[in-house]
């Protein structure tokens, strides 16, 4: 135990990140099954609106977030920056298969920061973080006309003569019929690809859960505690130690 050296992993605004983003992705998923399910569940219209608005409340934190790590991701420590996390990058193939050999002969290296593994798993769901941000504003603005595309979309949708501003959710009135028909074939793919995001971000996050203990318990060094302190301790030199 005398050898144990710990190492700075994650700063400040890294974990900040993470744990927001835990806490709106399980807020966003409840609210979210509760709307998709919500005739089965037997809400009324008034309720769904309710459900949809504090679900958009929650999508603007989450997109803020979202934002903030992608500038941090320039910004921060050598571990939260990009060339640090996207795979493919110089010596990552190399570095891949060192990381499976290791982990075929029980042997893995640790990392301070993501392992190879790791970094193509937070890639992916970075990309479907994004693509669940970037629909769900487009959706917050065709369904119940909240920024940052609800005000267009009040304009397009209004009949002539009609004053956007007094188009509301779940009533047409004051609406044109075809300008309706073209906004909700516009809104369409948006919702397509936000509903099978969702199912597939539900996938990921059990793989992520699962790849998180399965390095905890091979290489050891604290990854879950890590998160709340910013280190990890090892017993033997990390492989991405500079």
């Amino acid at each position: 135990m005398d050898n144990l050296q710990y190492y700075a992993a994650w700063d400040r605004s890294t974990r900040w990140f993470h744990w927001i983003n835990v806490v709106c992705i399980v807020a966003l998923a409840a609210l979210g099954t509760a709307i998709l399910y919500g005739k089965e569940l037997g809400v009324t219209d008034g309720g769904k609106l309710l459900l949809k608005t504090t679900h958009v409340w929650f999508g603007y934190v989450f997109a803020i977030n979202l934002a903030w790590r992608i500038v941090w991701g320039f910004a921060g420590n050598a571990n939260a920056r990009w060339p640090a996390i996207v795979p493919f990058g110089p010596g990552y193939g190399s570095a891949l298969k060192s990381y499976l050999r290791g982990l075929i002969h029980g042997d893995a290296r640790p990392y301070i920061g993501h392992n190879p593994i790791a970094r193509l798993m937070v890639s992916l769901l970075m990309v479907l973080l994004i693509a669940q941000a970037v629909t769900g504003l487009v959706l917050a603005g065709t369904d119940i006309y909240f920024p940052p595309l609800g005000s267009w979309i009040t304009s397009w949708i209004a009949a002539p003569g009609v004053d956007p501003s007094s188009i509301v959710p779940y009533d047409k009135t004051g609406i044109d019929a075809a300008s309706w028909d073209a906004m909700r074939a516009f809104r369409s793919p948006f919702i397509t690809v936000h509903y099978w995001t969702f199912y597939a971000l539900l996938v990921l996050i059990a793989v992520h859960i699962a790849g998180v203990v399965v390095t905890e318990l091979k290489e050891g060094g604290g990854l879950v505690s890590a998160m709340f302190t910013g280190r990890k301790v090892f017993d033997r030199k990390p492989a991405d130690e500079s």
